[in-house]
């Protein structure tokens, strides 16, 4: 099994193979819009922004679990995130991380990239770093700011 194997339901409804990002680095992240790292999706979108071209796609998974910190509608979200910061990389339907209703997504990301404290997702903003291949290489914390993350992303479009 891969990350290829997966799909979710896109922001819009659609619902979204990963097989699509086959041959792309990939960078993952659980989002809130209410979160004191919310700031981070405008480095998320500097990033998308300078690496897209070269092959990185940024996927935002909105996830309600931590603090109620994504209360909003799958449109609201979308709304904020536009309005706030630009944001043109895909966001994705609400999921849940953790627990029982975690997402098939998440449950792979976690087993292959486990946390200091465990697999749990700890918090918001949690992100990891998918190769062309679609092997997890890395699992960064909530408080690595996108920009500490730019030279792993080249390494990875470099090869």
């Amino acid at each position: 099994m891969s990350i290829y194997d997966f799909s979710a339901k896109l922001n819009n409804g659609d619902d979204k193979s990963l097989g699509d990002y086959r041959g792309k680095v990939l960078l993952i992240v659980n989002t809130a819009s209410q979160c004191g790292f919310t700031p981070q999706y405008e480095g998320l979108q500097d990033l998308y922004t300078k690496y897209h071209g070269k092959g990185l796609e940024v996927l935002g998974f909105p996830c309600n679990q931590f603090g109620h910190q994504e209360p909003g509608s799958d449109e609201q979200i979308k709304s904020f995130c536009d309005l706030s910061y630009g944001v043109t990389f895909p966001l994705f339907s609400k999921i849940e991380v953790n627990g029982d209703g975690a997402h098939p997504l998440y449950r792979f990301l976690k087993n292959k990239k486990g946390g200091l404290l465990g697999d749990a997702i700890k918090w918001n903003f949690t992100k990891f770093l998918v190769d062309k291949q679609g092997s997890v290489v890395e699992r960064f914390a909530p408080t690595t700011t996108p920009e500490k993350i730019s030279s792993d992303i080249e390494r990875e479009l470099a090869k």
